[in-house]
């Protein structure tokens, strides 16, 4: 009961220390009773901005930086992936698959380095990933869903169709690691036509994003 009065008190229109110049009080002038409940609400109040625990984690935080982040998990490997691809060097532009669910959707990664053979034209001194060669790599993380026996496309009959609402959020540089998703969100399997969403990343921000057609059976020939 005494602690809830003295905090009303304190921030009363009433109350003379709120008459005062707009100086803050300290600590020492609101002469409070010392008050075990009281003297918790004072810290919450009175707890300086710098004293932050996030900043007393990192200053204490001796790991090195080379093990603080896990790698990508490897759900399909290289390997693998030039076993549903039919594309080779230098159009493969999948590394790894992290993620998957068949029929459904799969994250593939490309890791972008300065050794890609299209930086030395784009450009020489500022080497960007090339906008179209981005849509192909997400195409080719849809191709690993669709040429899936859940689907059931076919690796000598697939193509990347159409492409639609693509936009370019940022550049991708040399030492990126580009993360795509690719979901399915309609499937004809009458027709051969296939419809995913697409979305780009780099450290967790969208890059590229676009919704992609792909056509698989007889639709190719």
């Amino acid at each position: 009961m005494a602690s809830s009065f003295l905090t009303h008190s304190i921030i009363s229109p009433q109350s003379p220390i709120s008459n005062q110049t707009s100086q803050t009080p300290s600590i020492n002038q609101l002469r409070i009773p010392k008050s075990p409940v009281f003297s918790t609400q004072l810290k919450t109040i009175f707890t300086p901005n710098c004293a932050s625990s996030e900043i007393d984690t990192i200053s204490t935080d001796d790991t090195p930086i080379e093990l603080k982040y896990p790698a990508f998990p490897t759900v399909v490997d290289i390997n693998q992936i030039r076993d549903i691809l039919p594309h080779r060097f230098p159009f493969l532009l999948v590394d790894r698959v992290i993620e998957y669910n068949p029929g459904v959707s799969a994250v593939g990664i490309k890791n972008v380095t300065i050794n890609d053979n299209f930086f030395p034209g784009h450009f020489p001194d500022r080497p960007i990933m090339p906008g179209v060669l981005m849509v192909e790599a997400m195409a080719q993380v849809g191709g690993v869903v669709m040429l899936q026996p859940e689907v059931g496309g076919s690796r000598e009959n697939f193509v990347f169709a159409g492409v639609d609402k693509v936009r370019f959020r940022k550049p991708v540089v040399a030492g990126d690691t580009l993360v795509m998703r690719m979901t399915l969100t309609k499937l004809q399997k009458r027709f051969g036509i296939a419809k995913m969403d697409g979305k780009a990343y780099v450290g967790g921000e969208v890059v590229c994003e676009g919704e992609f057609i792909l056509a698989m059976g007889n639709t190719v020939n």
